[in-house]
């Protein structure tokens, strides 16, 4: 049974092997934050909106908490929000597209129609709407991302199912009698993957803007936890004070999400046969 693969391909160019690099040490500070930095709750008001010393690279904030240590720590709700989103919205995405292009005509227009009513709202208004009735904090802002976002994935999902159940080889399976559902995860589900994979890793950029806005108006991870969302709002009554206190966590989050995104399109690029810009 023939599968989509990503295609192979040479060296990446150096903008994307740089943009993949930066996106892997944030990574890193998701996963193992205490290899990079240390207290970031530790509060010193002796030390409050300085700028960057020796001690404190990054300066530190209105509480004398270290900047440098607070992104660091930061950087997994935010990943967590973004990317987790991502994930989740994909595998509801699949299930939802499975269902609209194998489960009658009935059921796929019924899908489909609640898909194009969802899509009509921009995602981070969808995120807010569905924020405003659970309550704020990381786990219901992941989930609605994920909710903003999975009508997305279900709709190319759908349309590469109908591609590959007109195929000859399920064609030839349906004939031999096949169980619909052996048919499902043995010829149809394994080439959906590949579009979907590639769909995922350029919505991660989107996720993590969505998930940086709901922070950054008091509904994602509650203080005193860091968020770079959550750093940057607080940092706004300080602007005049200390300028950098905004400057490091806003560029956090437009470099994960440049990084993330030149990654995407570099993956999306490759799937389709062409040279990545």
């Amino acid at each position: 049974m023939p599968r989509a693969r990503l295609p192979r391909a040479g060296l990446p160019r150096p903008g994307v092997a740089l943009a993949v690099a930066f996106f892997a040490l944030v990574c890193l500070a998701a996963a193992f934050p205490g290899l990079l930095a240390h207290a970031p709750d530790q509060v010193n008001p002796a030390l409050a909106l300085r700028g960057p010393t020796a001690g404190h690279p990054l300066g530190t904030d209105q509480l004398g908490r270290d900047v440098l240590a607070r992104l660091v720590f930061g950087a997994r709700p935010s990943l967590l929000v973004g990317v987790g989103s991502t994930l989740l919205a994909g595998v509801a995405g699949a299930a939802w597209g499975l269902l609209a292009a194998l489960g009658g005509r009935v059921a796929g227009e019924a899908a489909m129609r609640l898909a194009d009513v969802l899509l009509s709202f921009p995602a981070v208004l969808m995120a807010l709407l569905v924020v405003a009735v659970l309550g704020p904090g990381t786990r219901n802002a992941a989930l609605a991302i994920t909710v903003a976002l999975a009508p997305g994935f279900a709709r190319v999902v759908r349309a590469q199912a109908l591609v590959v159940r007109g195929s000859p080889y399920v064609r030839a399976a349906v004939g031999l009698g096949l169980a619909p559902a052996r048919i499902l995860l043995r010829h149809i589900a394994p080439n959906v993957v590949a579009p979907l994979l590639v769909l995922a890793t350029v919505n991660v950029g989107t996720a993590l803007i969505a998930g940086a806005s709901l922070s950054f108006l008091g509904l994602g991870p509650q203080p005193p936890a860091p968020e770079w969302g959550a750093m940057l709002a607080q940092s706004r009554d300080y602007l005049d004070v200390s300028w950098t206190l905004a400057l490091f966590p806003g560029a956090a989050i437009t470099l994960t999400v440049m990084a993330a995104t030149v990654a995407g399109r570099a993956l999306q690029a490759r799937y389709e046969g062409r040279e990545a810009r």
